[in-house]
C-alpha cells in the first residue's frame, strides 16, 4: 500500500526543501491461502516464465490436477481434478462458462497463452458466491481472464513469435486501448508444426525406434473484446472468439504400428455479452447471454475404407445472478441459468437430441463472527429432452448443496473445511452415440469433504514462505462406464469409487541481494482412488485408470541482473490404463524436466524480451496415455515486442 500527505503551515520562511521521492512495495496476501476452499492461481508472467505453451500446459504445475495429454504440439488435452474424471470439471473464459454437450470434456489446448492475463483453479465450492449458477454444478473450475486493456491513453500493441523443434513456427498480435468509456482488445494468432518426432518404446522385449507420423497442425485463433462503461457503476462488454484447427491425429503405437491418417478439423466460434450494474454498495446484479457453435469432421481412411464423421453443436446460454448485503457482514446471492443444445451428426440413426437445462443457485457468506468465515448454497438442476428419432432419456432432477468454512486461528495460519454435492450429467454422447450410448443412464454422484490449513509469513527484506496441506474424502456413485456387450460396447452404471488423498503446495521468495532474488513453488498430491463396485470383482480395490498415487512438480526461478532463469521438474508416478492393475496394464512413472532462459530489454518506451525453452531435458519418451509416447528433447525460442 502506498499513501501521499501533504500539510502546510502558516511559516512565512520562503526556503524551498525538495524530499526524494519514496516508494513503498508490500506482496500481496495469495488467494489461496485466504480462501475456505483449495485455489490455485498463476499470473501470465509465471506460465512463460515456465514454457508453458497452452492452458493445459499451465495446470500441470496445480496440485490434485491430471492433464491428459496425447502427445504433440497440437494433441487433445483434458483436465482431470483428484481422480473424479474430465466431465467434473469446468471451464469459464471471462466469467461465462464454457461447455461441450457432446462430450462432456473442454479441450484446453484450443486456448493460448499469448491472451491470457491469469489462470485459476477451485476444487469445492468458491468463495465468491457472486457468480453464475451453472458455476456450482461442477467438482471444480478453471477460470481463464484475458488480458486488460491498460488506462486511457496510447494504444497497447504486444507481438509475439515462437520457432522451435518440429517444424514449430507461432506468431501472434495483441491490440489494446482505452478511449474515455469504450476499452478494445483485439487478438489474433496463428500455429504451424509438422509435429514428426522421434521415439523409442518396448513392446515387451522389443524396442520400438520410429518417428511419428501425421502429427501435423495448423490453427488459427481470434478474439476480440469490447467494454463500454456508461457510468464507473455500470459496464457493458462483448467478446467474439474463432478457432479454426486442421490436425493430424498420429493415434496409439500398438504391435509397432505407426501407420496414421485419420485427420480431425473443427471450428468454434462464440460470443458473449456482459452487462454489470453496481446498484449501490450492498446490490449488485449482472447478466450474460451467449451463443457458442463447434464444428467438428473426422476422417479416417483405413484398409476397410474410408470414413467420414461430422458432429455439430449449437449451445445458447443465459445467466443472471443478484448478489446483496441484507444485514452487515451477510451477504446473499441469488443466480439463474438456461442453456439449449443440439447435437447433430452425420452417423446413422442419429437421434438429433435437444436438451434444455436450467439451473437455480442461491448461496450466502457470513462473516460477522470474528475469524471466521462460513459459505453455504443450494443448487438446483432441471434437465428435459428431447429426440427426433427413438425415445429420450427421463430428464435429471437433484438439489445440490455445498458448505464451507475459515477460521483465522491466528496471525497467517488459518484453517478451513468444506463439503459438496454434485452430479455429473450424461453427456449427448453418453446416451445417444450410436449403438453405444444409453438413454436409462443415471448421473454420477460425488460426495466430496476437504479440511486444510495454511501457513503464510513475511520476513524482512522481502522475504516470505508460504504452505497450504488439504486432505479430502469422496465418493462416486453410479460412475458411468463403457463395458463391452456381445461385439459392441455400451455406456452403464456400474461402478462405485471412493476417493482420498492430499493436496500440499509451498510458495517461498528469497532476496539474495539487491537485484537478485530466488522464488519456489512446489506441490504434491497423493490420490488414493480405487475401485469398491463389487467385492467378488477382481478389479475390486484396485486404483482407477489413469490416475497416479503421487505425483509433484517443482519450480525455481532465480532473477538477476542480466537474466532469469526457471527451472521446472513434473513428476508423475505409476499408473495404470484400466481398472485392472496388473503389470500388463502398467504405465511407468517419469520425471521431466525443463529450463528456461528469458530476459527483458528496455528500448524507449518499448520492451523486448527474449526466451529460450528447453523442454524434457532427460529426453525420455514417457507416456501420459498409453501407447502415446510424448516428445523427447524439444526447443522453443521467443521474442516479445511490448510498445
Amino acid at each position: 500500500m502506498a499513501s501521499t500527505v501533504m500539510a502546510q503551515t502558516n511559516d512565512k520562511d520562503t526556503t524551498a526543501h525538495v524530499i526524494d521521492d519514496v516508494t513503498v512495495t508490500g506482496r500481496r496476501i495469495a488467494g489461496s491461502i485466504l480462501s475456505s476452499v483449495p485455489v490455485q492461481s498463476l499470473s501470465h508472467e509465471q506460465m512463460t516464465a515456465m514454457g508453458a505453451s497452452d492452458i493445459g500446459d499451465a495446470l500441470k504445475h496445480f496440485a490434485g490436477v491430471q492433464v491428459r495429454d496425447y502427445g504433440g504440439i497440437g494433441g487433445l488435452k483434458t483436465v482431470d481434478i483428484r481422480g473424479l474424471g474430465a466431465q467434473h470439471t469446468g471451464v469459464s473464459y471471462d466469467g461465462v462458462q464454457v461447455g461441450d454437450c457432446q462430450s462432456g470434456q473442454v479441450d484446453l489446448s484450443r486456448f493460448t497463452l499469448d491472451n491470457v492475463s491469469t489462470l485459476y483453479l477451485t476444487i469445492g465450492q468458491s468463495d465468491d458466491i457472486y457468480q453464475c449458477a451453472k458455476s456450482y454444478a461442477c467438482a471444480g473450475l478453471v477460470e481463464i481472464s484475458s488480458v486488460k486493456t491498460p488506462v486511457v491513453g496510447s494504444p497497447f500493441f504486444s507481438t509475439n513469435i515462437k520457432s522451435g523443434s518440429f517444424g514449430l513456427i507461432e506468431p501472434s498480435l495483441l491490440y489494446a486501448q482505452t478511449f474515455h468509456r469504450l476499452s478494445v482488445n483485439a487478438f489474433a494468432g496463428y500455429q504451424h508444426a509438422d509435429g514428426n518426432y522421434r521415439f523409442k518404446m518396448w513392446n515387451g522385449s522389443h524396442l520400438i525406434d520410429e518417428k511419428r507420423s501425421n502429427s501435423d497442425v495448423d490453427t488459427w485463433r481470434s478474439e476480440l473484446n469490447l467494454t463500454y462503461r456508461f457510468s464507473p457503476r455500470q459496464t457493458f462488454s462483448w467478446k467474439i472468439y474463432g478457432y479454426d484447427s486442421s490436425r493430424g491425429l498420429p493415434g496409439s503405437v500398438v504391435y509397432d504400428n505407426t501407420y496414421a491418417v485419420e485427420r480431425l478439423s473443427s471450428r468454434n466460434v462464440f460470443s458473449q455479452l456482459r452487462y454489470e450494474n453496481i446498484l449501490s454498495d450492498r446490490i449488485k446484479f449482472k447478466a450474460a447471454a451467449k451463443w457458442n457453435y463447434s464444428w467438428d469432421r473426422d476422417r479416417d481412411h483405413q484398409a476397410g475404407g474410408t470414413t467420414e464423421d461430422i458432429y455439430r453443436q449449437n449451445e445458447t446460454y443465459l445467466t443472471a445472478t443478484l448478489w446483496s448485503e441484507p444485514v452487515k457482514d451477510l451477504h446473499v446471492s441469488f443466480a439463474q441459468d438456461f442453456a439449449h443444445n443440439y447435437l447433430s451428426m452425420t452417423l446413422p440413426s442419429c437421434p438429433y437430441p435437444t436438451r434444455n437445462s436450467l439451473w437455480t443457485a442461491l448461496a450466502a457468506n457470513y462473516t460477522g463472527i470474528k475469524n471466521i468465515a462460513f459459505n453455504a448454497s443450494l443448487l438446483g438442476t432441471h434437465i428435459h429432452e428431447s429426440v427426433k428419432e427413438g425415445e429420450p432419456s427421463k430428464g435429471f432432477n437433484r438439489l445440490s448443496p455445498a458448505f464451507s468454512m475459515q477460521w483465522k486461528i491466528m496471525e497467517g495460519v488459518r484453517l478451513r473445511a468444506g463439503y459438496k454435492d454434485i452430479f455429473r450429467t450424461p453427456t449427448l454422447n453418453d446416451l445417444y452415440y450410436t449403438s453405444v450410448g444409453r438413454r436409462s443412464l443415471k448421473p454420477e454422484k460425488t460426495r466430496q469433504w476437504n479440511i486444510g490449513a495454511t501457513v503464510s509469513h513475511d520476513f524482512r527484506h522481502s522475504n516470505y514462505i508460504a504452505f497450504t496441506v488439504d486432505g479430502y474424502y469422496g465418493r462416486i456413485d453410479d460412475k458411468i462406464v463403457a463395458v463391452p456387450r456381445m461385439f459392441l460396447w455400451q455406456m452403464k452404471n456400474i461402478d462405485k469409487v471412493l476417493l482420498y488423498g492430499i493436496d500440499a503446495t509451498t510458495t517461498m521468495g528469497i532476496a539474495l541481494a539487491k537485484q537478485w532474488d530466488v522464488g519456489l513453488t512446489a506441490t504434491y498430491s497423493y490420490t488414493h482412488a480405487t475401485n469398491r463396485t463389487d467385492r467378488s470383482d477382481v478389479n475390486y480395490g484396485d486404483q482407477i485408470a489413469y490416475t497416479p498415487r503421487n505425483a509433484g512438480n517443482v519450480s525455481a526461478t532465480i532473477r538477476t541482473p542480466l537474466t532469469d532463469i526457471t527451472y521446472n521438474v513434473l513428476l508423475t508416478g505409476i499408473r495404470y490404463m484400466l481398472d485392472y492393475n496388473i503389470p500388463k496394464n502398467r504405465i511407468s512413472g517419469f520425471a521431466d524436466h525443463s529450463v528456461s532462459v528469458y530476459r527483458t530489454f528496455t528500448l524507449g518506451k518499448s520492451s523486448l524480451r527474449t526466451q529460450l525453452d528447453i523442454q524434457n531435458i532427460g529426453n525420455k519418451n514417457y507416456e501420459v496415455v498409453r501407447f502415446y509416447p510424448m516428445a523427447g528433447t524439444n526447443v522453443k525460442f521467443s521474442i516479445n515486442i511490448q510498445w
